[in-house]
């Protein structure tokens, strides 16, 4: 591992202040991919996984020793990653135009590939809500040529977002109207969905309705430096973004830029991990960086106990 100097905070606003309490350098953890995304801190294993999308794996970097290597290869040009409720791996794969359960033993279970019969474009990033609903975006950012995915055409013909139903397996479409739908995150008390517009360069926010619906669509935050990628929250309600060149944006609750991470390669998708959820992981190019930083991230669902 290696340190990187950088001029690492841009504070907009007096309440980024507290964002800045931590590291003040990003540490570079792994290099040498070609394009990667889809961070996903595994608690349970105190390791990461990743996604190098056009090199068709994913791969894993363990917290205790610093080791890297091969997670799954092939894998269908994976890009988002996240955890359900009892902790299985949930994948985006955009290549196979499919999201995926990894089991805990290994096996490979395909949730939902289809809707209305018709293939998805390229699932990109998901979310999985409490009750145990997976909601994924569905860009076409895999079929448009073979470099992350298989160039081919759109069946469905648009580029939405759904929601898979945890016990009918059902898949119904929650969102539509976007130019490239990709990252997606549940607010803190799941009800609101915030979801970025890459090719808009946009978030739009939803309402959660009690049904499940997504009313009161709106413009949460347009990006003035950058492209927007993928989105999270920490535990005080502040909104970050990963913005491409324009490094790590981070949003207060009412839609105001008060900061900024400055990063040396362009920035597609962060994550908070480590043991207590403080630690900033950045995919960002060709490389992994992580952030100490004074902020928690909010935590991954968890299946109910009875």
């Amino acid at each position: 591992m290696s340190d990187l100097s950088t001029e690492l905070y841009d504070v907009i606003d007096k309440r980024f202040r507290p964002c800045t309490i931590g590291d003040s350098r990003l540490e570079k953890l792994h290099g040498g991919g070609r394009w990667v995304e889809g961070p996903l801190y595994v608690p349970a294993g105190r390791y990461l996984l990743w996604s190098d999308i056009p090199n068709d794996r994913l791969l894993r970097w363990d917290e205790t020793t610093g080791a890297v290597g091969e997670f799954r290869s092939p894998a269908g040009f994976p890009n988002g990653n996240t955890l359900d409720r009892e902790g299985r791996l949930i994948t985006c794969e955009q290549g196979n135009r499919r999201v995926t359960r990894t089991e805990h033993d290994g096996g490979i279970t395909v949730l939902a590939d289809r809707f209305e019969g018709k293939r998805f474009n390229s699932p990109n990033d998901a979310a999985v809500k409490s009750d145990g609903s997976v909601w994924f975006s569905d860009p076409d950012f895999g079929i448009t040529s073979d470099y992350e995915g298989h160039r081919g055409p759109s069946e469905i013909g648009a580029t939405q977002v759904y929601r898979l139903d945890p016990e009918s397996g059902d898949v119904r479409l929650a969102a539509s109207g976007f130019a490239g739908p990709n990252g997606l995150v549940f607010s803190p008390d799941e009800r609101q969905l915030y979801v970025s517009d890459s090719r808009a360069n946009h978030i739009r926010a939803f309402d959660v309705a009690d049904d499940g619906t997504l009313i009161n669509d709106r413009v949460f935050a347009s990006c003035t430096e950058g492209n927007f990628d993928n989105i999270r929250f920490d535990t005080d309600g502040r909104l970050w973004a990963a913005a491409m060149e324009g490094g790590v944006h981070c949003y207060a609750d009412d839609g105001t830029l008060i900061g900024r991470i400055r990063t040396p390669e362009p920035v597609a998708n962060i994550r908070f991990g480590g043991l207590r959820r403080n630690r900033l992981f950045l995919a960002a190019n060709t490389s992994l960086y992580s952030l100490f930083m004074g902020v928690t991230g909010t935590p991954h669902p968890v299946a109910a106990r009875v």
